[in-house]
């Protein structure tokens, strides 16, 4: 099967460089796979992309070897067993609150014996491999949102649930949740400790952490503090801010 490079980074204590795509395009998604990201997320909870174009989406990211993931509108069986069919390598499941979800989330996204998902990787057999339904288990990487008072409450019972690789913050909804205001990197104290308390207990348990940023110099700060999963910007704010930047230079002809 098709190595998961994100796991070969994560054994070598690596972080992985994560693009965020809410562009529902193939081409657009193509030209970000080039540059060189560790891995792109196609987002399907946010954006303002749909399945169909999410698919060809995962396809232009196959012609490179950034590793193609999703993340899903919610916790709902159809749409991750449908996403994993399609051919992601990872997926980040938001507002995971309690163990049960967690569990639920593990369950849908893995073959019996160890989850329920149902079997037909239609498309995950020409990106990953002939050998998929048998590695896909030990290859998908499965990530838990942790971005509610709820979910920090219940972190330890939610890391401990087996066959949950990862969590990742959404450092908005959970500023949110602790009464903050909703921002990606320059964060109130009291998220800034749940964002050091939530990598802290991820690696006690063995799972890694991701999160999501909006500068580079936050991002790497997280790095720093254990995080192995930094989401910097995404094509639809890169495409802004490069015109913002053009523009800017071009003021005096104005």
């Amino acid at each position: 099967m098709r190595e998961n490079r994100l796991r070969t980074l994560w054994k070598a204590d690596k972080a992985a460089i994560n693009g965020w795509l809410a562009v529902p395009s193939g081409f657009s998604a193509e030209v970000m796979a080039h540059q060189g990201w560790d891995t792109l997320t196609v987002d399907l909870q946010h954006g303002v992309v749909d399945y169909p174009a999410m698919v060809g989406m995962l396809q232009a990211i196959s012609t490179t070897g950034t590793v193609p993931m999703v993340r899903v509108p919610w916790l709902e069986p159809g749409i991750l067993m449908k996403s994993l069919d399609a051919g992601a390598y990872g997926i980040i499941c938001p507002m995971v609150n309690t163990v049960d979800d967690a569990a639920r989330l593990v369950a849908w996204t893995h073959y019996a014996p160890r989850g329920t998902r149902s079997f037909g990787p239609i498309r995950a057999t020409l990106y990953g491999g002939a050998d998929y339904p048998t590695q896909a288990n030990d290859t998908i990487v499965v990530f838990a949102m942790i971005e509610t008072a709820q979910a920090l409450d219940n972190l330890d019972a939610i890391l401990s649930v087996e066959g949950l690789d990862a969590v990742y913050v959404g450092p908005s909804d959970l500023s949110l949740a602790l009464g903050c205001k909703p921002v990606f990197d320059d964060v109130d104290p009291k998220v800034a400790q749940a964002i050091e308390h939530i990598v802290a207990r991820a690696k006690a348990h063995g799972l890694h952490a991701g999160i999501h940023n909006g500068r580079p110099d936050v991002a790497l700060s997280r790095i720093a503090k254990g995080y192995r999963f930094v989401t910097v910007s995404s094509d639809a704010r890169l495409l802004a801010s490069g015109s913002q930047e053009l523009l800017a230079a071009m003021q005096p002809a104005r």
